[in-house]
């Protein structure tokens, strides 16, 4: 539903902080639970995930007190970032993908990045269709690159994003 004009959306970006370590892990461990999104399938060590986020870098979608997406860009000391993003599920297809990666654009251009990549399962139709509006391109497929547990072996497109 888009919001009228002047209306706030339902959402804040802001950078992620050291109290957010703990929520950024139960939303990571939520989206693995769907096993379809991200790497990551269940269980996940939220202790674990928490003490191990790096913040610098990492942008989180909140509404009131709900985290519901995050972003983080991991800086190469080759002038590119690798991008990993998570949304929760009920808010999808509501903006706060498309305010992630802008919020995350506007950081690697400050950090003096030149590109911006990531890699998507190749069946992840809304999130290449999100990327492909920012700008990205498709510049190669790992094909039946990544294990599931159930067995299958899925590809997975690399896209990239010139800053």
């Amino acid at each position: 539903m888009a919001a009228s004009p002047g209306a706030h959306p339902p959402f804040q970006i802001r950078p992620a902080r050291d109290a957010d370590r703990l929520p950024l892990a139960v939303l990571f461990a939520a989206v693995a639970e769907e096993r379809d999104g991200i790497a990551t399938e269940p269980p996940v060590d939220l202790e674990a995930r928490a003490a191990s986020w790096t913040l610098e870098g990492s942008f989180v979608a909140v509404a009131g007190a709900e985290m519901v997406g995050s972003l983080h860009v991991e800086p190469s000391r080759h002038g590119f970032g690798e991008i990993g993003m998570a949304v929760a599920r009920q808010w999808r297809g509501r903006g706060v993908g498309s305010a992630l990666l802008a919020a995350s654009i506007e950081w690697a251009r400050e950090q003096g990045l030149h590109k911006l990549s990531l890699s998507v399962f190749a069946h992840n139709a809304a999130g290449i269709a999100l990327y492909r509006k920012f700008g990205f391109i498709e510049e190669g497929r790992r094909v039946k690159h990544y294990r599931r547990a159930s067995g299958e072996l899925w590809d997975a497109l690399e896209m990239g994003l010139l800053l």
